[in-house]
């Protein structure tokens, strides 16, 4: 049965792909993986997942030219939108937008969300050394708070050369994602925009394992009470982070209505995706739990994805 709304489902447009691997850019160590629609459905429908949400990973669009940056992010964008045309049902698409280039990532932000209607956006966690919650990227999120979107945080690679031998994704994907956790609750985003709502991927990286340790360093008086109040206002998915290791910490931090599936596919290609998809089903979750990591949390952020609508 489909019922399964995956929010961390991404797309590869083969001319995006080209551009790429021309430039031998990898996706954190790992090769940029061949999509089709076809096989995006395979995945779906072996999962059991009516709707993926589609987003474009790291190193998303901006490779140094602004210029060349808006060319791609509208070009990716508007093959995503084409996708979720022609399956409006199964497909839903976070828009790429343009950061460190603040207006054209504003500029893009409208056009996806007013004329595409983008389901949301999908930003990377650090871009060349500064990480979500500076203060010069305040401006894009005044507008996604205006529109009251939500964004899906994606990792990258950290400001600095990885440890040979381990591939960016096997960790400093965890840490990239942790560091802009943090930066954006320090800097009081989460209440300064309180109509933007912000999805980590991959179980938010270390912030449930790490929650003690870090809420001092982002509460708004010192205390651990206000920081873990802080930290508690994102949601997290669950894609590569359902093992027997990973869910209790999740769990047992998160709140249970901001939790939801993913799946990473296909740069988790299908063998693995699956596996811990198994793993989340074979976890002992009450049947609201369950209800609501598969679908409902999400239906809550994307109501046009709501089964009995009003």
């Amino acid at each position: 049965m489909t019922t399964k709304i995956d929010t961390h489902h991404h797309i590869v447009p083969p001319a995006y792909a080209a551009w790429l691997e021309q430039r031998g850019i990898t996706a954190g160590g790992l090769a940029i993986p061949k999509w089709s629609v076809d096989g995006a459905l395979d995945l779906m429908d072996a999962e059991g997942t009516a709707t993926g949400i589609l987003s474009v990973s790291t190193p998303g669009v901006h490779l140094g030219d602004d210029g060349e940056a808006r060319e791609k992010a509208r070009e990716v964008n508007e093959f995503a939108a084409g996708i979720v045309r022609q399956h409006p049902d199964r497909f839903g698409f976070f828009a790429t937008l343009t950061l460190p280039d603040v207006d054209g990532a504003i500029e893009e932000a409208k056009y996806a969300l007013d004329v595409l209607n983008a389901d949301g956006i999908v930003l990377i966690s650090s871009v060349r050394g500064t990480y979500l919650g500076d203060e010069s990227w305040a401006p894009l999120f005044t507008e996604l708070n205006d529109r009251h979107a939500v964004v899906f945080v994606h990792p990258g690679d950290l400001p600095c050369d990885p440890v040979p031998g381990i591939p960016p994704f096997a960790a400093d994907f965890l840490l990239d994602t942790t560091r802009a956790a943090i930066n954006i609750a320090k800097a009081g985003w989460l209440e300064r925009f309180p109509n933007v709502k912000i999805i980590l991927s991959h179980a938010g990286g270390f912030v449930p394992y790490a929650a003690e340790r870090i809420a001092r360093i982002v509460s708004p008086d010192g205390k651990n009470e206000g920081g873990l109040a802080r930290l508690k206002q994102f949601y997290f998915d669950t894609a590569l982070s359902s093992s027997p290791y990973a869910l209790p910490a999740l769990l047992a931090f998160a709140d249970p209505t901001h939790i939801t599936f993913g799946s990473d596919w296909p740069y988790a290609n299908k063998e693995r995706s699956i596996d811990f998809t198994r793993l989340l089903e074979e976890y002992q979750l009450s049947a609201a739990q369950r209800e609501g990591i598969y679908r409902t949390n999400a239906e809550a952020l994307f109501p046009r994805l709501r089964k009995n609508k009003a």
